[in-house]
C-alpha cells in the first residue's frame, strides 16, 4: 500500500504553492504522509527559503532533503501547469520513474500540449483533486 507521497509542482508564486498545500491536506486528510518541498524542509529556516540568494550550503541542504525524500516515497503526485512542465517537476518525475515508484500527475485542468518525453513517465493524469485518493488507491502497487 501506498503510504508516504512526495508531491512535485512549481514553486514560483503563491498561487502555485497553495494549490500544492491543498493537494497535500488532500492527502493527508485520507491518511497519507506528504513532502512538500516549499513546506517541509528540515533544517533550513523559512527566512533562508524565501532569499533569493541562497547560500551553496542552504542549496545542498534543500537538494539532499528533497532526494532522500524522493528515495523514501512510495510515489509522487506532480502538478502539471504553466506553459511546460516545470524543469524541477520533471526532474523529481524522471527520478521516480527511474526508481520504478508511481507517478500520478494532476492538469488542474488545463489543456496544453506537453513534453511526450515526460508524460511518458507518468502512470495516470488526473484533472482535478477530487479524485486523486481514489486514483492511487487504484494504482497497482
Amino acid at each position: 500500500m501506498f503510504k508516504k507521497i512526495y508531491i512535485a509542482g512549481p514553486l514560483f508564486n503563491t498561487h502555485e504553492k497553495r494549490y500544492l498545500e491543498k493537494i497535500a491536506r488532500e492527502l493527508e486528510n485520507n491518511g497519507f504522509e506528504c513532502f512538500l518541498p516549499h513546506r517541509d524542509q528540515k533544517g533550513v529556516s523559512e527566512e533562508k527559503l524565501k532569499q533569493l540568494n541562497m547560500s551553496t550550503a542552504t542549496k545542498e541542504k534543500i537538494f539532499n532533503n528533497d532526494i532522500d525524500a524522493l528515495k523514501t516515497a512510495d510515489l509522487t503526485v506532480a502538478l502539471l501547469t504553466g506553459q511546460d512542465i516545470d524543469s524541477g517537476t520533471a526532474a523529481e518525475i524522471g527520478f521516480s520513474y527511474a526508481n520504478k515508484k508511481p507517478i500520478v500527475a494532476i492538469t488542474a485542468s488545463e489543456r496544453r500540449f506537453r513534453n511526450l518525453f515526460v508524460e511518458g513517465m507518468i502512470d495516470k493524469t488526473i484533472d482535478e483533486i477530487d479524485t486523486l485518493v481514489d486514483t492511487i488507491k487504484n494504482l497497482k502497487n
